[in-house]
C-alpha cells in the first residue's frame, strides 16, 4: 500500500478519492444530522438573501466571507444541507491535495507521491466534525492556498509578489475566522528563516494582510455597516464572547483530537530520531514545528471548542507521518503502521456500527445536533423572533429580525432602560414585526409597556411562551 501511494501516477490520485468517499459515503444512509454551525449559517444566507446587510440588519458575528458564502449556498438551495456537506468535502479535498503538491515540488522529503495526502484524508475523515462547513474550515483552505508562497522559489530569496500574495490569502482566511490571524507568526517565522531582508519581507506581508481588510471596510463604510463590523464581529471574536458557541464540548473535542495527536508525536519523535536533511529540509521541519505552535494558540482563541479545530493539525501531522513510513530494516513496520491508522480511523468514524462509543468514551457528534423544539412543533415556516439564546425554534422557521445570537442582542435587549436601545428596537422590528414571538426569558412584559405599538399587538398562543402577532 506505501509503495503504491508512494508513486505521482495520476491513478494513484483516484483511488485516493474513492477511498476518502468509501470512507464517508456510508454514514449518509443514517442521515445526516444539522448541527448548530450550519443552522447558524443557513439563518445568516437566508437573511442575506433578502437583501438585509450584515451587521447593521444583522446581529451575528458570523465572518464576511463566510456570511456571504452562506448567502450564496442559500440562493442556489434554500437549506439544502448536502449542499453544505459536498462544499466541505471538496474543501477538505483540495487542502490535502494542495498540500500535498507543495511538499512535493518544495522536494521537502526525497521521495514523492500522494501519503500526505493519504493521512490527511484519512485523519480528516476520523470524525464527522469535519464534514461540517465551518468558518474556519474555509478559511483553512485559503492557509494551504497561501502555504507556498511562504517558500523561497529559490535557496536564495523570495519573489516580493508571492510574500504580498501570502499575506494577501492570510487575509482572507482571516475574513472567514478571524483567529486565522494568528498565522502571521508563522509568516514571520517563515520571512526569518528564508529571506534575506526580514523586515522588508514582513512588511510586504502585513501590507497583503491588510489590503482584504481595507477592501472590506471600504465596503462596509459605503453600506453603512462599518460601525456594526466592529461592534459584532471584531470585538466579540477578539474578546473571545463568541468563541466556539456553536462547537462541540471540550471534552469531546480533546477525545477526538487523541488520533491526530498520537501520529503527530510519533512523527514528531521519528524525525527527531532519524538524521538530518538538507537545510532546506530542516528549515522547513521547523516552519511546521511553528505551525503546531500557532495551532494551539488558535484552539486556546477558539477555547478548544470551535467547529473544525481538528482541521489545523492536518499539515503537521500529514508532514511528519512521512517521517513514519520511511524505509526501516523492517521493511514490513511502515506497512503495518499504515494499516493500523486505516483500522483506527475506520473504529472511531463507525464507533456507533461497532457499538464502541460507550467503551472509547466518545459520544458521537450527532448527539449535539440541533434538534426542534418539540413546543413548537406547530409552526413551519413562520418568521420569528426569539428572545433568548435557543435556536431550535428556527430548524423549521425563518429568522424575521436582526437579532440572531442572543448574546450580541444585549446591545438592545439588554438595555431596556435607554432610550437609543427602544429606538433601535421600534425601527428594527415596526416596518415589519415577526408573526410568532417566542419569550424565552420573559421579557415580553417589559416590551409591551416601553413599546406598545409593536409588541402590544402579541397574542397568548395555547403554548406556553409563544405569542402570535394579532390584528
Amino acid at each position: 500500500m506505501l509503495t503504491f501511494f508512494k508513486s505521482t501516477l495520476p491513478t494513484r490520485l483516484l483511488l485516493l478519492l474513492l477511498l476518502v468517499l468509501a470512507l464517508r459515503l456510508p454514514l449518509l444512509w443514517w442521515g445526516l444530522p444539522l448541527m448548530p454551525i450550519e443552522l447558524r449559517a443557513m439563518l445568516v444566507g437566508e437573511r442575506l438573501g433578502e437583501g438585509v446587510r450584515l451587521y447593521r440588519d444583522l446581529y451575528d458575528s458570523t465572518a464576511p466571507l463566510a456570511a456571504a458564502l452562506a448567502g450564496l449556498l442559500e440562493l442556489l438551495s434554500s437549506r439544502t444541507l448536502w449542499l453544505y456537506r459536498l462544499l466541505a468535502l471538496a474543501l477538505l479535498t483540495f487542502q490535502a491535495i494542495r498540500f500535498n503538491f507543495v511538499l512535493n515540488r518544495a522536494d521537502v522529503l526525497p521521495e514523492r507521491g500522494y501519503l500526505v495526502a493519504l493521512v490527511y484524508l484519512l485523519v480528516g475523515s476520523a470524525s464527522t466534525d469535519l464534514d461540517i462547513f465551518s468558518p474556519l474550515l474555509l478559511g483553512h483552505t485559503f492557509l494551504i492556498a497561501g502555504f507556498s508562497a511562504l517558500l523561497p522559489t529559490s535557496r536564495e530569496g523570495y519573489d516580493n509578489r508571492r510574500l504580498f500574495r501570502a499575506g494577501f490569502l492570510i487575509g482572507v482566511a482571516a475574513l472567514c475566522y478571524l483567529p486565522l490571524a494568528l498565522f502571521l507568526l508563522l509568516g514571520l517565522f517563515a520571512v526569518i528563516i528564508f529571506a534575506a531582508n526580514s523586515f522588508r519581507s514582513f512588511l510586504l506581508l502585513v501590507c497583503g494582510f491588510l489590503f482584504p481588510y481595507a477592501v472590506v471596510a471600504t465596503f462596509f463604510l459605503y453600506t453603512d455597516s462599518l460601525p456594526g463590523f466592529a461592534q459584532f464581529h471584531l470585538q466579540p471574536t477578539i474578546s473571545g464572547l463568541v468563541a466556539g458557541t456553536d462547537g462541540l464540548p471540550l471534552p469531546v473535542q480533546l477525545r477526538l483530537l487523541v488520533l491526530p495527536g498520537v501520529v503527530l508525536a510519533l512523527g514528531l519523535l521519528r524525525s527527531l530520531l532519524g538524521p538530518p536533511g538538507l537545510v532546506f529540509q530542516v528549515k522547513f521541519q521547523q516552519l511546521m514545528l511553528v505551525w503546531v505552535l500557532v495551532a494551539a494558540a488558535m484552539a486556546l482563541a477558539g477555547r478548544g471548542v470551535a467547529p473544525g479545530t481538528a482541521a489545523l493539525l492536518l499539515p503537521p501531522v500529514a508532514y511528519f507521518s512521512l517521517y513514519l513510513w520511511q524505509k526501516t530494516a523492517r521493511a514490513w513496520v511502515p506497512e503495518v503502521g499504515l494499516l493500523l491508522l486505516v483500522g483506527v480511523v475506520l473504529l472511531v468514524r463507525y464507533r456507533a456500527v461497532f457499538f464502541l462509543d460507550d467503551a472509547l468514551q466518545l459520544p458521537l457528534e450527532a448527539r449535539y445536533a440541533v434538534q426542534p423544539d418539540p413546543r413548537t412543533n406547530f409552526l413551519q415556516g413562520q418568521r420569528l423572533l426569539v428572545l433568548g439564546p435557543g435556536l431550535r425554534p428556527y430548524v423549521h422557521n425563518r429568522l424575521a429580525s436582526p437579532y440572531l445570537d442572543w448574546r450580541l442582542a444585549q446591545v438592545d435587549f439588554g438595555r431596556l432602560d435607554e432610550y437609543a436601545a427602544v429606538f433601535r428596537l421600534a425601527r428594527s422590528l415596526g416596518p415589519n414585526p415577526p408573526q410568532y414571538l417566542i419569550d424565552q426569558r420573559n421579557l415580553l412584559p417589559e416590551l409591551r409597556y416601553k413599546l406598545p405599538q409593536v409588541f402590544g399587538r402579541y397574542e397568548p398562543t395555547s403554548t406556553k411562551g409563544v405569542y402570535r402577532l394579532g390584528k
